[in-house]
């Protein structure tokens, strides 16, 4: 424990010493650094020297002797003004050189045309990115547009081919009919040609009956019905015709039970039937024929 407390007075002692000659040091700089200059006095200087008598003064009145013996005020001395130390002269800061400048505005120059570059790329980016997108949305609608227009055509073709098949249906039913109705009137003329070999021709109201069911066949064959014409119509028609079968006219008059549009419907199929049946008709042929038209749903 005392040896503890002597090494604490021992430390203190050596910190004053040391602060002691710190302080010493600084004073002298100071004193050093301050110097003190004699103020010299303008004009020329003055050389004075005493000179002492050399003989004995002349006896003067008490007068004289009374403001000799008062002695001369001695000049105040010339006060000495110290000089104020002048502070340490810091120099000024160096310019800076020029090509340390000249680096600066390089070096700003250069980040400006990189911050341009960088800018511009950027701006590329983006445009190109823009009309990648419009490419991408162009090419899905001409994508859709090409379907659009594949189903299009894909439904017109079908429509045409429904349109040719239920026109190739037409044809032959009416191909058919045509040739039943043919052979039906072959069949007629071929039994009408055996009974006038055989000499059993019959009476002429049977042959007026089966030609007057000719036209009936041959016009309805030819009519093509509005899906308007109700069973049980009659209408009277006035045909008129030349030998062979040749229509030149066809009316439809009263009685008729028909409308506008049905009338001249079964004037068109008369017109269409020409020519008539003739061959085997001739004993009852005539020019103008009054016929009734009829239709009872069949057909």
């Amino acid at each position: 424990m005392k040896e503890s407390l002597a090494d604490k007075a021992r430390a203190v002692l050596y910190s004053l010493l040391l602060h002691g000659v710190l302080i010493g040091l600084i004073t002298l700089g100071l004193m050093w650094t301050t110097a003190t200059r004699t103020v010299v006095m303008p004009g020329p200087v003055i050389e004075a020297s005493l000179v002492g008598p050399t003989s004995a003064p002349k006896p003067t009145s008490r007068k004289a002797s009374a403001k000799a013996e008062r002695p001369k005020p001695t000049p105040p001395p010339p006060k000495v003004v110290e000089e104020k130390p002048k502070p340490d002269s810091v120099p000024p800061p160096e310019p800076l050189k020029q090509d340390l400048i000249d680096q600066e505005r390089v070096a700003a120059l250069a980040e400006q045309k990189a911050d341009e570059a960088r800018k511009e790329q950027e701006e590329k980016r983006r445009r190109e990115q823009i009309l990648l997108e419009q490419e991408k949305q162009e090419a899905a609608r001409q994508k859709e547009l090409e379907q659009v227009r594949k189903q299009l055509a894909d439904a017109e073709k079908k429509k045409n081919l429904e349109k040719e098949r239920l026109k190739q249906l037409q044809d032959k039913r009416l191909a058919d009919q045509q040739q039943a109705e043919k052979e039906r009137m072959d069949e007629l003329l071929e039994q009408e040609s055996l009974q006038a070999q055989t000499g059993g021709g019959g009476q002429d109201n049977d042959l007026t009956a089966r030609y007057a069911a000719a036209i009936q066949a041959a016009v309805t064959q030819n009519w093509n019905r509005p899906e308007s014409i109700p069973a049980g119509l009659r209408c009277t028609l006035l045909i008129v015709q030349i030998p062979g079968g040749d229509v030149i006219s066809a009316n439809v008059t009263s009685p008729c039970n028909a409308d506008p549009a049905a009338r001249l419907s079964i004037e068109q199929a008369v017109m269409r039937a020409a020519p008539l049946p003739y061959r085997g008709y001739e004993k009852v042929f005539s020019r103008e024929i009054t016929f009734n038209f009829k239709y009872d749903g069949q057909g």
